[in-house]
């Protein structure tokens, strides 16, 4: 037995967990993040972990990693110089896209460039139908004059989307075959082999990002995997995965896109089962780092998952952890514009120089700052011990904005803690319209590094009833690596009318879908637990032009129950629409299938109990809502089960700070979250 340790790279800090599978343990810690030269951070990490907790390398038996490498890659545009083959006619595929204006309320919004120009997009000759069969045969010449134009421009890679490869990827793949035949110096990407499914743009937008990633993303992890061995780490890294799911290293080479949003999906799967613990039915996960906020909507201890989530300024339409991002982290910059505005962010000062009280060379204030110059923050060293806050640094860079502005320093720092949560407040309030949900009735899950310094005043500002403070808020998302499943999601277009001449079809699909999924959980991943197999299908009314994702059960598809699978159907086109003709003829467009493979997961050990009063290690005066209040500090470590205390307080705990306002009371539970219940 050794130790799992669970990563997790931030814009300022690297997170770390290290739960020791002998004792139940688990060990925190975080170090600076080094975007300068990735992966030092963790190597820094392993480091200290074995200086402060004396967990060594050799102990390591499992290690997860979430990665913000390839979403960075996206947003920075930094991928590879990359050029895409199409069936002749479909050139403008990116560029037409759904014709959708990026901002329906401004008149001059445009639609970013697409990540390959169309001097870039090179035709081929041939012509797949959709029920697979062909009708142009593919014109090798074709494909070697396309490859001539790549390396005019400098391409240094090539997607291939053709006309219905999800159907027969025969063309594709012989396409593909050509071009390493005869240009092996150039990545390929082949769109039928990232996510096999119908509509031209979607497909081909999914796989043009994977593409321009694929070569950051696989330096990365085999810098990752050669810096672990290196450091005599046995473990083969695993890597979080955007449905919340893990895989190993060398499989995400490939099958980038699967990863892109693994870092804020981590921190989604701590949440939710925290929910769980603390029987949240319905709860709003709040991750606030160094650089943004990440919000996201929990049922019953399950994460919501969706496709079409936007990676920069792209849709991606694989599945994933239904993540909303906003512009406002910990080291959010505030800045004045040229009409006198005070706003904060989207730029941060990320972890070098990072905010003005980390001492590390930033001038301009930052949203932890301005916690700083109200009070909040300074009674304990941050980031365990890595940190001591400079007040007078604070203030200093706080007065730059103050003088703009013609306010004092003290209400100029309150007023970016209110500027920074409206503009939470009005992406929140975006997120839960979608999904009709009354704020009100959610429970705030909030951790990060900034998470809990913030909740209280988001939660005030939506009516929310309670904020859950988890017991390692810091560290969350690299605990959610820890706890994720090996997962993988498999799909098969069909176009299949819900009617006993189907069944055969079905069947065989999902056949092929489940011998594919086994071989991928026992093959690639060598898991040798038991497996759960997950069966859904993307139907449709006829006629209709977007599908519903709808569960079936697997006994359904081996005795051929149509009627329990258009009920399936019916029940949730009511459920989203609050409308269903069961009399409609039902179309099946895709087939899904999701394995899943459950590694043992830590858990925290019941927490002591008792009857006796909190003890305040000091009392401090706090400014907000324009005036000075005092609070009471309380250290994590010496708060007991069953205790609880009103506000305004403030929480100190080596991976964050916890702010409690006026009008809430702070109660322990069993398991040591944090309960902050609003009154009345």
């Amino acid at each position: 037995m050794g130790y799992r340790v669970g990563v997790d790279i931030g814009g300022t800090f690297t997170d770390f967990c290290a739960f020791d599978e002998d004792s139940g343990a688990l060990h925190t810690l975080k170090v600076f993040s080094t975007p300068q030269t990735p992966g030092q951070e963790v190597i820094a990490g392993i480091t200290g972990l074995a200086e402060r907790y004396g967990v060594t390398p050799q102990q390591v038996t499992y290690f997860t990693h979430g990665t913000t490498v390839g979403v960075n890659t996206v947003i920075q545009r930094r991928g590879i110089t990359l050029c895409l083959f199409t069936t002749r006619g479909f050139e403008d595929v990116l560029e037409v896209a759904r014709l959708k204006m990026p901002d329906p309320y401004d008149l001059f919004s445009g639609r970013p460039e697409p990540l390959v120009t169309r001097d870039r997009v090179f035709s081929i000759d041939e012509r797949m139908l959709f029920d697979g069969s062909v009708d142009t045969p593919l014109d090798e010449a074709s494909v070697d004059a396309a490859i001539e134009g790549v390396r005019a421009v400098g391409g240094e890679g090539v997607v291939v989307a053709l006309l219905h490869a999800y159907r027969n990827p025969t063309h594709e793949q012989r396409v593909a075959e050509i071009i390493k035949a005869k240009a092996p110096e150039l990545t390929v990407t082949c769109a039928s082999e990232v996510w096999p499914v119908i509509r031209e743009y979607e497909r081909t937008v999914t796989a043009v990002v994977a593409g321009y990633v694929q070569g950051r993303v696989a330096h990365y992890l085999d810098s990752l995997q050669k810096a672990l061995a290196s450091a005599g780490v046995p473990a083969e890294p695993m890597i979080t995965k955007s449905n919340g799911g893990v895989m190993t290293a060398e499989i995400g080479k490939q099958e980038c896109a699967q990863m892109l949003l693994s870092g804020t999906a981590s921190g989604v799967i701590g949440a939710a089962s925290v929910a769980m613990e603390t029987g949240a039915r319905a709860a709003m996960s709040l991750d606030i780092g160094g650089t943004s906020a990440d919000v996201a909507i929990i049922r019953d201890g399950t994460p919501q998952y969706g496709i079409g989530e936007v990676i920069g300024e792209f849709p991606i339409y694989i599945p994933t952890v239904s993540v909303t991002s906003i512009g406002e982290g910990g080291g959010s910059i505030a800045w004045v514009d040229p009409h006198g505005v005070l706003k904060v962010g989207p730029e941060s000062a990320g972890s070098t120089p990072g905010p003005a009280c980390y001492d590390r060379g930033g001038e301009r204030p930052a949203i932890t700052d301005a916690f700083v110059v109200c009070g909040f923050l300074g009674q304990a060293a941050l980031g365990y011990s890595a940190v001591s806050m400079r007040t007078d640094l604070s203030e200093t860079a706080m007065a730059t904005v103050a003088e703009k502005i013609g306010k004092s320093v003290q209400d100029t720092a309150e007023a970016v803690i209110r500027v920074a949560t409206s503009g939470m407040y009005l992406e929140v309030s975006k997120l839960v319209s979608r999904h009709g949900i009354d704020p009100r009735e959610l429970s705030l899950i909030a951790f990060g590094g900034a998470g809990p310094m913030m909740a209280c005043f988001l939660a005030r500002e939506l009516g929310m009833r309670e904020v859950v403070i988890p017991r390692v808020p810091g560290v969350l998302s690299a605990f959610g690596g820890l706890i994720a499943d090996i997962k993988n999601d498999f799909i098969r277009t069909v176009y299949l009318d819900l009617e006993t001449g189907s069944l055969e079809e079905m069947r065989a699909v999902y056949a092929d879908l489940r011998e594919a999924a086994i071989a991928w959980i026992r093959d690639e991943h060598g898991y040798e637990g038991a497996v759960t197999l997950l069966h859904s299908a993307d139907m449709r009314y006829r006629g209709q032009s977007y599908e519903i994702e709808t569960p079936l059960d697997a006994e359904w598809i081996d005795s051929g129950d149509l009627n329990a699978m258009a009920g399936a159907f019916h029940a949730a086109h009511e459920r989203i629409y609050e409308h269903a003709d069961a009399d409609a003829p039902v179309q099946i467009i895709n087939l899904r299938l999701v394995v899943v493979g459950t590694p043992p997961k830590p858990k925290f050990a019941p927490v002591e109990t008792s009857d006796a009063a909190p003890v305040a290690t000091a009392s401090v005066p706090v400014f907000y809502d324009g005036a000075t209040h005092t609070a009471a500090v309380y250290a994590r470590g010496d708060l007991y089960a069953g205790q609880s205390f009103p506000g305004p307080a403030i929480v100190t705990q080596d991976d964050c700070t916890t702010c409690v306002l006026g009008g809430f009371t702070a109660t322990v539970d069993p398991s040591g979250n944090l309960i902050l219940s609003r009154e009345g």
